[in-house]
C-alpha cells in the first residue's frame, strides 16, 4: 500500500479527531482546494473515501461537508480498486 500512497501524494497517516472515521487513523490527497481522497486504515484494512472541505486544514478535524465510500476493503491486487482510484487523478 505504501507505493499507492506515496504515487497518488497521500499526506502521512494521522489520528482523526473528528470523530467520523472512530478515531482511526486516515490520510488524505488533495484533489483540488475542497475535494479529497482519504484513506482510513481500520485494523488492517484501509477504506477509501471521496469527500468535501471548506479546506485542508478540516481534514481530521471536523466533519466533512461530503463523504461517500468509493471501495470498502480496498485492495490493490484488484483491478477495479485500482480504476477506481485513478479516475479521481485523470
Amino acid at each position: 500500500m505504501i507505493n499507492v500512497f506515496l504515487y497518488y501524494d497521500f499526506s502521512p497517516f494521522f489520528k482523526d479527531e473528528s470523530g467520523v472515521f472512530n478515531g482511526n487513523e486516515i490520510c488524505y490527497s488533495e484533489l483540488n482546494p475542497e475535494h479529497f481522497l482519504i484513506f482510513e486504515k481500520n485494523n488492517k484494512n484501509y477504506n477509501l473515501y471521496i469527500s468535501k472541505y471548506n479546506s485542508k486544514k478540516e481534514v481530521g478535524k471536523n466533519k466533512p461537508v461530503i463523504l461517500e465510500t468509493v471501495i470498502e476493503k480496498y485492495d490493490k491486487s484488484i483491478p477495479d480498486h485500482r480504476v477506481a482510484i485513478r479516475r479521481y487523478f485523470e
